[in-house]
């Protein structure tokens, strides 16, 4: 049951176009500093990708539905997980501090574990944590608005940032994530409530939730190289960071020059105010001239884990830290995250984060941290972060895994584990969820990070896959 149940969640991820490349986890870059090997100690991959076989769902009742679904499922035993696991994690390739748990995401019993309390680099993986404690809080109910409202004088309006960054230049596409709401239908909306005014003044607020664009240990290097973003609360969509592609520098002026193009479409014209008035909020009760709003912010979270985007995962913890009360730098985030995870009853001891998209170099997290956080998840304590996870990147089908289990014996996991993907320069990671062949719904957590320069990159990532693989094909009675 549980694997139909994966295989319609492949399904649905297909349709809905998760299938972003996670250029953080898979180029050189921020998140794979050194060179990939010259001759990488891992099956060639074909020219031609290879079709991912996958089981045809019967049924797609209970896509996410809560782990005790799947009680009935036998537990594997913990002497035949050791016995399969163990060799793997044993491999040279992933060097010699590697850290690993799987638990049965039903009871939330450990059946797996190695080194679990030891601190580790989580790289990417942290985004699992920032995932949790945005999914945790009444921020995540909601969408990000941007609205347009009246200035100071008759001729003057003011547009308000809200936190969306994937904004459309022209109407918006109801169906996607980026670049559900548009400007153009923006436009519209504030020329129909300007009556005959077709002339203004266009000044942008953006206080909503100001703070440093870049964390203190990110490389500006890498920002420039395109591997990752700042962090702001307005931007538009097709701009988002990619490698040899970085993203404007001021974004909040690229969605401004838009606006005016948007608003000559629509009958007004705008001249821009000078860059030093945008710091100034709008007037308090100004009439309302025209909004436009994102996608839920569950599924603007669900596409920052797929794509492994810093800055937007960032920006949403940053946006639920503020809602809460806590201040709007990447330290106050990576309280937020902390306080909120406590809450929750996990236990954090061992664990030191300075930024929550795990970003920075020097973070330390135990993989028995990421394990009790999947397990919010699975267990459906966090009920929006079960959706999140139902949403990560799936073996061979999208995301940061897209390229990865789709030949050689890993090939026995695509279409059934979905997982977070952690990289950088000696470091390599997984974390998420699995069915096992006897249908029981696992969670699991695997982080390298002294990876040895002889293999790199990916002779670890080949046998993190056949870590997993042997997890899912694994009975293990």
């Amino acid at each position: 049951m549980r694997r139909t149940i994966a295989a319609v969640l492949v399904a649905l991820l297909a349709v809905l176009g998760y299938g972003t490349l996670d250029v953080l986890d898979l180029a050189p870059g921020v998140l794979t500093r050194e060179a990939e090997p010259t001759a990488a100690p891992v099956p060639s991959t074909p020219s031609a990708s290879p079709t991912v076989s996958l089981p045809t769902p019967a049924s797609p009742s209970g896509v996410l539905r809560p782990a005790d679904a799947a009680s009935t499922a036998p537990v594997p035993a913990a002497a035949g997980l050791s016995a399969a696991l163990a060799p793997r994690l044993a491999d040279p390739w992933l060097g010699p501090s590697v850290g690993a748990v799987v638990s049965d995401a039903v009871t939330g019993d450990v059946l797996y574990r190695k080194d679990a309390d030891a601190p580790h680099t989580p790289a990417s993986t942290a985004k699992i944590l920032a995932a949790a404690a945005v999914s945790h809080s009444d921020f995540s109910a909601g969408r990000l608005r941007t609205r347009v409202v009246a200035g100071d004088t008759p001729d003057e309006i003011v547009l308000v940032a809200g936190g969306d960054t994937m904004l459309s230049p022209g109407t918006g596409k109801p169906r996607e994530v980026e670049g559900r709401a548009g400007l153009q239908d923006l436009a519209d909306d504030v020329a129909a409530s300007l009556g005959p005014t077709r002339s203004v003044t266009l000044r942008l607020d953006l206080t909503y939730a100001a703070g440093p664009r870049y964390a203190p240990g990110w490389n500006p290097a890498d920002v420039s190289a395109g591997y990752t973003a700042g962090v702001a609360m307005l931007g538009l969509a097709g701009q988002r960071p990619r490698p040899f592609h970085p993203s404007p520098t001021d974004p909040e002026a690229t969605v401004a020059r838009a606006f005016v193009t948007a608003l000559g479409k629509a009958g007004v014209t705008a001249t821009l105010a000078p860059a030093s008035t945008w710091q100034q909020a709008a007037p308090a009760g100004a009439r309302e001239l025209g909004a436009v709003e994102s996608a839920p912010v569950t599924d603007v979270l669900a596409l920052a884990l797929d794509d492994s985007e810093n800055a937007l995962t960032e920006g949403l913890v940053r946006q639920a830290a503020v809602a809460d009360g806590k201040g709007a730098d990447f330290a106050a985030g990576a309280a937020y995250v902390r306080e909120t995870l406590t809450g929750l009853g996990v236990d954090l001891s061992g664990a030191a984060l300075t930024d929550t998209s795990g970003l920075t170099q020097g973070q330390r997290l135990p993989a028995r941290v990421l394990d009790d956080v999947l397990r919010l998840g699975t267990s459906g304590k966090v009920p929006r972060l079960r959706a999140a996870l139902a949403q990560l990147p799936v073996a061979g089908v999208d995301g940061s895994l897209h390229d990865r289990y789709v030949t050689g014996p890993q090939h026995s996991a695509a279409g059934i584990a979905r997982a977070k993907t952690g990289t950088l320069t000696g470091v390599s990671g997984l974390a998420g969820t699995l069915v096992d062949a006897d249908g029981r719904l696992l969670a699991f957590s695997v982080i390298a990070d002294q990876v040895p320069t002889s293999t790199g990159t990916l002779g670890a990532r080949a046998t993190l896959d056949r870590f997993v693989a042997t997890l899912a094909s694994c009975g293990c009675q």
